[in-house]
């Protein structure tokens, strides 16, 4: 599984020891230390949901789209990945877009949140946008964004 680790790594960090080093490093950050060696088919999901974000962070990308990357986890491993991930995000000043159906996911993301779905009465629903402003709410149209037609 490790080894899969390695693909992320930028090429500017030389050295095979540098670079198994960097791979460990981000496994023991997801919880998941002295599991380098093992195989990606005996993984369970919510282990293999944190490898493949460690693999995502490790590739220090230019922007984020993070589809329920959480969903796997149990609360306490959610709770430790989801502060890792976006300390990481925040550190970095990549751009990021989180979808989730978990309001405590997007409420630790920081960011301003469209929230789908959420009729308001008979007619369609909305896209709001919360800015963690109280009070600051609008449709996504309002907000420089295109609202849902």
């Amino acid at each position: 599984m490790g080894e899969n680790l390695l693909f992320a790594l930028a090429p500017t960090l030389r050295g095979r020891r540098a670079r198994r080093q960097a791979a460990e490093r981000m496994l023991a950050e997801v919880g998941l230390e002295g599991t380098f060696g093992r195989e990606p088919a005996t993984l369970s999901g919510g282990q293999a949901a944190r490898v493949a974000l460690a693999r995502t962070l490790l590739a220090e990308p230019r922007a984020l789209l993070l589809d329920e990357p959480f969903s796997r986890l149990d609360q306490a491993l959610r709770i430790a990945t989801r502060k890792l991930v976006f300390a990481r995000i925040r550190e970095r000043g990549i751009p990021a877009i989180l979808v989730t159906h978990d309001p405590a996911d997007a409420e630790a993301a920081g960011g301003p949140v469209v929230v789908i779905g959420e009729a308001g009465g008979d007619g369609p629903a909305d896209p709001r946008v919360r800015t963690g402003e109280a009070g600051a709410e609008g449709t996504a149209g309002e907000a420089g964004g295109e609202a849902a037609p």
